[in-house]
């Protein structure tokens, strides 16, 4: 049961990265916004 728990809460979490991600490129900030979601998404996978 936690596990669907925590799978659930990393890809909301994933989901709000993205969108962070789009907003920052938008405003130019690509160098930051890769990293963030680079990193942001990994734990999706980590958890994978």
């Amino acid at each position: 049961m936690k596990e669907n728990k925590l799978a659930e809460l990393s890809m909301e979490f994933s989901v709000d990265i993205i969108e962070l991600v789009k907003y920052l490129k938008t405003s130019k900030e690509s160098i930051i916004s890769n990293q963030i979601g680079r990193s942001g998404t990994s734990i999706g996978a980590n958890i994978h």
